[in-house]
C-alpha cells in the first residue's frame, strides 16, 4: 500500500519554481540584448536572492532540503548506480539528483557573482564593475558571456532529460511532487515539516535575503 508522504515544504517548491522563471527569464534577456538588458540585471538580483535563500534554508528548512538529507558518499554514490538505493533515494534528492542540485546551484551563484563584475562596454554593466580592476572585469565577463552560459545550458538541459527520463521510464512523477509536495512511497518515511510556523520563518528569510541582494545592487552607486 502506497504511502503519502510531504517531501517538499512549500517555500522549497516556492523557490524552485521562482529560481526557474527569473533562470530563463535571464537567459531569454541575455539573448534578446538591447533595453531588455535592464530587466536581465533584474532578474540577476532576484536569483542572487533565492540563492541565498535556498542556502540558509538547505540549512533550516523541512527535512528533504536540507543540505544534510542529500550530502552523499561517494560509495553511497556508486551503491546507488549498482542499482542497490534505500528507500530515501526515492523520497528527496538521489545520489544523482543532489549531484545535478550542487552543480545547477554552483554555477548559478558563478554566473550571478561574475555577472555583478561584468561589463560588455555596449549594454551592460554589472553594479560593482567598477569596483575592481580591468583585469578582474575582463575575466569575469568572458565566464559570464560564455563558459558559465555554457555550463548553465548544459546543466539545465541535462536537468529536463532526467526528469523526462524518471518521469516516462522509471514512473516517477516528479513535477507533480514539486507541485504538491507530496510524494507516494512504498513505505512510510519521516515528512517534512510544513506548518504555519515554518512558513513564516521562510518568509523572514527570503525578506532578509531579498535586502541583502539590493544592497550588494547598491553598493556600485556609493
Amino acid at each position: 500500500m502506497p504511502h503519502t508522504v510531504r517531501i517538499w515544504d512549500l517555500p522549497t517548491r516556492l523557490f524552485h519554481w521562482s529560481l526557474a522563471a527569473s533562470t530563463i527569464g535571464m537567459i531569454v534577456t541575455a539573448k534578446i540584448g538591447g533595453n531588455a538588458m535592464i530587466w536581465h540585471l533584474r532578474l540577476g538580483h532576484v536569483v542572487l536572492a533565492l540563492l541565498l535563500f535556498r542556502v540558509v534554508w538547505g540549512l533550516v528548512g523541512g527535512r528533504w532540503s536540507r543540505f544534510r538529507s542529500f550530502l552523499y558518499s561517494p560509495r553511497q554514490l556508486l551503491d546507488y548506480l549498482r542499482g542497490r538505493g534505500r528507500p530515501e533515494h526515492g523520497a528527496g534528492h538521489s545520489p544523482l539528483g543532489a549531484l545535478s542540485v550542487f552543480a545547477m546551484l554552483a554555477v548559478l551563484f558563478a554566473q550571478v557573482g561574475t555577472g555583478l563584475f561584468s561589463d560588455d562596454a555596449i549594454f551592460f554593466a554589472g553594479p560593482l564593475s567598477s569596483k575592481v580592476s580591468g583585469d578582474v572585469v575582463d575575466a569575469a565577463t568572458r565566464w559570464h558571456a560564455e563558459l558559465g552560459q555554457y555550463l548553465l545550458l548544459a546543466l539545465l538541459g541535462l536537468h529536463l532529460l532526467a526528469i523526462a527520463w524518471y518521469t516516462l521510464a522509471r514512473r516517477r512523477p516528479l513535477v507533480r511532487a514539486m507541485v504538491t509536495g507530496d510524494h507516494e512511497l512504498p513505505e512510510p518515511l519521516p515528512a517534512a515539516v510544513d506548518g504555519k510556523r515554518q512558513r513564516l520563518l521562510a518568509l523572514a528569510i527570503a525578506l532578509a535575503c531579498a535586502a541583502l541582494s539590493w544592497g550588494i545592487g547598491r553598493l556600485g552607486n556609493s
